[in-house]
C-alpha cells in the first residue's frame, strides 16, 4: 500500500531509450514544477533475484530526491521487465548505466552538470566503475555495496565525492567489510552505518534516503 502512495505522489514519465542495439525501460521521476534541475541515475539490486527499478529502496530514494527538488531516473538493467536483453553478469550492465546517464542528460530540464549516480547492491557493484570514469558523474551514492577486491580498487581510485551505506545486520556486507571499504576510498567520502538495517532495508527506507538526499543536495 506505502509503495502505490509514494508511485501516485510522484510526477513521473515513463520512457524507453536506446543502449546499443537494445531498448531499455525507465522512470524518470519529476518535481511538480518547471525549471532545470539536479539529477541523479538511480540502479536497482540484483536481476536474477527479484530487482528491478520498482524495488522498495529505488522507490524511496526517488520520492525523496523529487521532495529536494531533483529529477530521479530509474531503470531496469537489461532482461528485467520490458528491458531488452538477456542478464550480462554485471559487465554488459555497465553498458546500461551509462545509457541512462546519456539519457537523462539530453533532457532539457536536467542540468547535465550537477548528476549523480546511485547503485543499491548490485547496482551499486555497476555505479561504481561507471562513476569513477564517466565526467559526467559528479557524485555517488553507494547503498550496500558488496564486497570484492575490484571495488577496493576502485573506491581507492575514484575521489569524486562519494556515499556509503550499510546496516549493521547486513547479512551480505558484514560490518567488517564495510568498515575495510571506507577505509580504503579516496577522499572525499563519507560513511553511514543505520543500526538495526539489513540488506533489504525494510522499515529503514526513511533513515536511508534521508542520508542520500543530503549528500545529494551537498555535492550537486
Amino acid at each position: 500500500m506505502g509503495k502505490k502512495t509514494g508511485e501516485e505522489r510522484l510526477r513521473q514519465n515513463a520512457v524507453s531509450f536506446p543502449c546499443g542495439e537494445l531498448t531499455l525501460e525507465g522512470l524518470c521521476y519529476l518535481p511538480d514544477s518547471d525549471g532545470v534541475f539536479p539529477a541523479a541515475v538511480l540502479c536497482h539490486p540484483h536481476p536474477l533475484y527479484g530487482g528491478s527499478m520498482d524495488n522498495n529502496v529505488i522507490l524511496a530514494v526517488s520520492s525523496a530526491l523529487v521532495e529536494r527538488s531533483k529529477i530521479a531516473f530509474a531503470f531496469n538493467f537489461r532482461g528485467v521487465g520490458s528491458s531488452q536483453g538477456r542478464y550480462g553478469d554485471g559487465i554488459a550492465e555497465l553498458e546500461d548505466a551509462k545509457a541512462a546517464i546519456s539519457w537523462l542528460v539530453s533532457q532539457p530540464a536536467v542540468d547535465g552538470k550537477r548528476l549523480g549516480l546511485l547503485g543499491y547492491s548490485f547496482g551499486a557493484a555497476v555505479a561504481l566503475p561507471v562513476a569513477c570514469y564517466d565526467e559526467r558523474v559528479k557524485a555517488v551514492a553507494l547503498i550496500s555495496l558488496p564486497p570484492g577486491r575490484s571495488h577496493l580498487s576502485q573506491l581507492k581510485g575514484c575521489t569524486k565525492p562519494k556515499l556509503m551505506v550499510c546496516g549493521t545486520d547486513d547479512f551480505v556486507v558484514s560490518l567488517d567489510q564495510a568498515k575495510l571499504m571506507n577505509q580504503e576510498a579516496a577522499e572525499p567520502k563519507q560513511f553511514e552505518l543505520i543500526s538495526g538495517a539489513d540488506h533489504f532495508w525494510l522499515g529503514y527506507e526513511t533513515e536511508l534516503v534521508g542520508k542520500v538526499a543530503a549528500f545529494f543536495n551537498a555535492s550537486l
